[in-house]
């Protein structure tokens, strides 16, 4: 295939693109594929999770204007391009019983109307292969389930002339895969490895917790290697300093160790409109052939 390789991440707020997949979008821009993420909220409603920002007053009241200033820098270091689709953050609700959604927000849009902006995008940037979240969301935030419901929607509608007739030519993507990089193999790989070595692992009580949801494992089809941009994926997900503790769990596990035994990230191939076979240890297989 001699056409320029393009892919699309959606996601539902700022840092997201930073956690999920930021290595593989890294490998692929420095191959000269064109990434582009598109994230669905501004994270208006997240939580200060850096106790080290915590009751900083300026970020209180000006949480959404920080969380674009953050997005701007990982995307920088990213080198992807990013748009925002313009809805409100829903917030995650906690109590039993849970908590009405708040007016207005993501998680209550009506799936077709609010697919509109991402079948334009997906028109205007034309990608091959899309990611998102599982029917679960990769877990369960209502934003993360809308997200996956609304990138299925503009997946099938795209390519579509009769649907969203005045958002621009149609274009059909070719793939749209889940994030599943938080997998239990590579959970039990690392923690493990860690304890061989003698060292502590972050990794227990999260897998305590996959057997506490006792959920089935979800088929992991797509092994992208991309160790190499392990350290950019971390320094993007630093500039989320809102969201991120850079002394927390997330770096516990050294580089050099998840190289060794982990140095790819993965997805489930969740819809191909071309020939591939699996397992696939790019995005673009079945595509690049043709």
């Amino acid at each position: 295939m001699t056409e320029q390789l393009r892919l699309m991440a959606v996601h539902a707020h700022p840092d997201d693109e930073s956690s999920k997949g930021a290595a593989t979008m890294a490998k692929y821009v420095s191959e000269g594929v064109d990434v582009l993420v598109a994230t669905c909220t501004g994270g208006e409603r997240g939580s200060i999770l850096n106790p080290k920002l915590q009751g900083d007053a300026y970020i209180e009241a000006n949480i959404h204007e920080v969380r674009r200033k953050e997005m701007d820098e990982a995307r920088e270091i990213l080198g992807v391009e990013q748009a925002w689709l313009g809805f409100v953050d829903s917030g995650l609700p906690e109590g039993d019983p849970l908590p009405p959604l708040p007016d207005g927000c993501f998680a209550l849009q009506d799936v077709e109307t609010a697919a509109e902006p991402l079948v334009r995008l997906i028109r205007s940037f034309r990608p091959h292969v899309m990611t998102t979240y599982d029917e679960n969301g990769g877990y369960p935030h209502p934003d993360h389930i809308m997200t996956h419901k609304v990138s299925m929607a503009a997946f099938e509608a795209a390519g579509d002339a009769t649907r969203y007739p005045d958002a621009g030519p149609a274009w059909q993507p070719q793939k749209i895969y889940y994030n599943q990089g938080f997998n239990p193999q590579r959970t039990r790989a690392l923690h493990e490895a860690l304890l061989e070595r003698g060292l502590e692992s972050p990794y227990g009580e999260w897998l305590e917790r996959f057997k506490e949801f006792q959920r089935k494992e979800r088929e992991l089809t797509t092994f992208v290697p991309c160790g190499d941009f392990f350290e950019i994926r971390d320094k993007a997900l630093i500039a989320h300093a809102t969201q991120i503790d850079p002394d927390g769990g997330w770096f516990r596990v050294p580089l050099e160790i998840q190289r060794e035994v982990w140095p790819t990230e993965e997805y489930e191939l969740a819809k191909s409109l071309v020939d591939t076979s699996l397992p696939e240890d790019d995005l673009f297989s079945g595509i690049r052939e043709n």
